[in-house]
């Protein structure tokens, strides 16, 4: 078989299937070249092709469809318009790949009932396996594979059943062993430790996605290209570098860059270099290179880089991973909406951040997929069908436009974003431990950013926009049975002191960030506990932090924390227990086996809490029925306060004060309306009661040793809860809804509360 090539000449190219010139459009261009590639690659044969081939396939209700290249088994099966073997469809550069913008070739596949389906762009190739029997439910029918059969293999029945079962999750797992083979060579070749090693892998995966973003996904950083910058470095750049030590090798001097680029997100220290020899740089830029972190779907690499810490955190550190039914159960029963602010303030690996940016991001992609299928029928309007060849094709740019506009709200790099607001101003977290900040920043980048609201710090005090009544959302595993000691104190150390990063965060956060400044700047040199109220009750980690979201929730907000069953019900913790019931509703309490958390070293039997701050509305019904209360226990007593009252006024009346009369007067009244606060408490329990749902979960889907059992129960108890909530309506649900219009010119419009915006992108 000839090998082709691509022919252009005069603003033309050369069409071998339909052996004629066509004008050079970019799509026709990257349709050229996918041609040149299935006879060259794949061995396919010209003459089993076709292109914009539309047979006799319609149907009552359904548009005439056709593909931009379909390729048949045999002569015969073309010859007869017998089922089709591959249907492709192609875009030029700007339409990304979704399978809903590629409608052509997804319904045309499925009506001539295809086996595969193959996308295609000038930058991205995406192939698929369609399974006829999920077709009513188009989305499921397409399965997205490692690659399509070569000629050779068509007539081979099991060949093609396995390349079937190639699905992406091989790419997913093939990730993970390579993550784990970089982290293997690091510890074979430089002998560190696996937390030293992954610290390692963590910059050189940094520095790779500073190189391909730069590169905009058109270039992999790899060895070859390392080692060709290293000569130019060497050449042209060393000499005129002021300032840089004549020895610095130039993996060094790209870290230096890498550095400065994520400087506000204060990842490394000023002092920290890349401690692994050269030669195992090299090695791990390889192993990666078949990888480019700024294009790889965030499924894949997110899963993937999820399951190399798993392996790679094992025991001390076993603390910061909750497992993910238990994230997944608790973000699904708080239901986090776009726009809403959701914070971790001991965030760990960032487990309970990338679900709830997971949770947000699903819902705009679908209502972004919803508006593109609504904006295509009205542009395509009634009679699309009747319409000329050339007039479809104006229609199909049109198409394509407002396919590329609406891709771009799914973009987190275009500013005005609707995935740009959810990343940049809607996740945030902090965790004290550097490693584990440096971690949870990582994992987000791998599962599609929103990094930039994770921060190395402690999680008690304010940082960025972490601080008091900021969020709707607190979803948090906070650290158990530690202690602050009262002789913690807060230090100069503690203060922020970056003035440019402050100007940006005023700028952002007005007055209230000046506020939240004052936290740390205003008590230096007191102690840590002081900024609590449950400070002078108890120094428990847990009870602090319980204190610590609700400060920093919006009134009305709500949060879920995973919190040891004592803080529930061991009697020394009464009045921690009563402090919150006077600050927020319980509205769950769920029970969980204590294995859920033993893999990760927990020893005590954990519940998962679910709290609502009070709103305004709700602050006041609580004071009216604590009132209401303590003034219908003070009436039984009232006979006596008057007496001590009166004894203490006569008493300070006399012209000799016997002050040790008076005293004790005063303590005995003192204790007297404690005593009254006290017994009015279950009184004001009963005027201010509402219903607490309890649930008992024997099987949370972890087994002790870390495995994922088969009986979980979460889901079941996810979805009753759902109903329930809706029903009670526990909190107030957002009724902001955001849609799309376009006008006659084509300019298209996001529409949000009554405002619209026109999308320029």
């Amino acid at each position: 078989m000839n090998t082709l090539e691509v022919k252009k000449n005069n603003g033309k190219i050369y069409s071998y299937i339909r052996d004629k010139w066509l004008v050079c459009t970019p799509e026709e261009e990257v349709r050229q070249n996918l041609v040149c590639k299935l006879v060259n690659d794949y061995g396919y044969p010209i003459e089993l092709m076709t292109e914009e081939y539309r047979p006799d396939l319609e149907t009552r209700g359904v548009r005439s469809t056709r593909a931009d290249i379909v390729v048949f088994e045999t002569k015969d099966k073309k010859d007869k318009n017998h089922n089709a073997f591959i249907v492709i469809e192609c875009k030029a550069e700007s339409v990304k790949i979704r399978l809903e913008d590629f409608y052509q070739g997804a319904e045309y596949a499925a009506k001539v009932r295809a086996q595969f389906l193959i996308l295609h762009n000038s930058k991205e190739t995406k192939f698929y396996a369609i399974d006829m029997d999920q077709i009513p439910n188009k989305d499921d029918a397409f399965n997205q594979i490692v690659r399509i059969p070569h000629y050779s293999e068509i007539t081979d029945t099991k060949k093609l059943e396995l390349i079937k079962k190639q699905t992406k999750t091989f790419t997913r797992d093939e990730f993970t062993k390579i993550l784990r083979t970089c982290h293997n060579i690091i510890r074979n070749n430089d002998k560190l430790s696996p937390e030293a090693a992954f610290d390692e892998i963590s910059k050189i995966l940094f520095m790779k996605i500073k190189y391909e973003r730069e590169q905009r996904g058109t270039k992999v950083f790899t060895k070859e290209e390392f080692i060709e910058k290293e000569k130019w470095f060497e050449k042209d750049i060393r000499p005129s570098l002021k300032g840089t030590p004549k020895d610095l090798p130039y993996m060094q001097f790209l870290f230096a860059n890498t550095k400065e680029e994520f400087k506000n997100d204060q990842l490394f220290e000023d002092n920290e270099v890349i401690k692994i020899r050269q030669n195992s740089f090299e090695q791990i830029l390889e192993k990666l290179q078949t990888y480019n972190l700024s294009d790889t779907q965030d499924d894949v690499k997110g899963i993937a880089f999820e399951q190399f810490l798993g392996t790679t955190f094992r025991g001390e550190l076993g603390q910061y991973f909750t497992p993910r039914t238990i994230v997944d159960f608790m973000t699904s029963v708080l239901d986090p909406k776009e726009g809403e602010t959701v914070c971790d303030p001991t965030c760990g690996s960032g487990g309970f951040l990338i679900k709830a940016f997971e949770y947000i991001r699903e819902k705009i992609e679908e209502d972004v997929k919803n508006a593109k299928a609504e904006l295509r029928y009205v542009i395509e309007g009634d009679n699309y069908d009747k319409l000329s060849d050339q007039e479809q094709l104006s229609v199909n740019e049109r198409v394509e436009n407002m396919q590329t506009i609406l891709n771009k709200e799914l973009d987190t790099q275009v500013e005005g974003s609707r995935m740009y607001n959810l990343s940049r101003n809607c996740i945030y977290g902090t965790d004290a431990n550097p490693r584990m900040a440096r971690t949870s920043k990582m994992n987000m980048i791998m599962h599609g950013d929103g990094h930039g609201g994770v921060h190395h710090h402690d999680g008690l005090l304010n940082v960025n926009g972490i601080f008091e009544e900021r969020f709707d959302v607190i979803l948090t595993n906070p650290p158990f049975g530690a202690r602050i000691d009262k002789n913690q104190k807060i230090t100069e150390a503690d203060k922020f002191t970056d003035e440019d990063l402050i100007t940006k965060y005023t700028k952002k956060y007005g007055e209230a960030y000046e506020k939240a400044l004052q936290q740390v700047n205003d008590n230096i040199g007191k102690s840590l506990l002081s900024l609590y109220d449950v400070g002078s009750m108890s120094g428990l980690t847990e009870v602090l932090f319980m204190e610590r979201c609700l400060k920093l929730l919006k009134k009305g907000g709500r949060m879920g924390m995973v919190l040891p069953e004592g803080v529930l019900n061991t009697s020394n913790l009464q009045k921690i227990r009563e402090y919150f019931e006077g600050k927020a509703k319980i509205i769950l309490i769920c029970s969980i086996p204590q294995d859920v958390f033993i893999a990760a070293g927990a020893t005590v039997k954990p519940s998962l809490v679910f709290f609502k701050r009070f709103t305004e509305e709700e602050e006041l019904q609580y004071l009216g029925a604590k009132t209401k209360a303590e003034k219908e226990i003070q009436q039984k007593y009232i006979s006596k306060i008057n007496a001590l009252e009166e004894k203490i006024a006569t008493e300070k009346a006399k012209k000799i004060k016997i002050k040790a009369l008076i005293g004790a007067a005063e303590k005995e009244l003192k204790d007297l309306k404690k005593a009254i606060a006290e017994e009015a408490k279950p009184l004001t329990k009963e005027y201010f009661n509402y219903e607490i749902p309890v649930a008992m979960i024997e099987d949370a889907g972890i087994t002790s040793t870390g495995a994922v059992s088969s009986g979980n129960q979460l889901p079941a108890l996810q979805n009753e809860y759902k109903e329930y909530r809706t029903t009670n309506k526990l909190w107030v649900e957002s009724d902001s809804v955001i849609s799309y219009t376009i006008n006659s010119l084509g300019k298209l419009y996001r529409i949000k509360d009554g405002k619209e915006v026109e999308l320029k992108w």
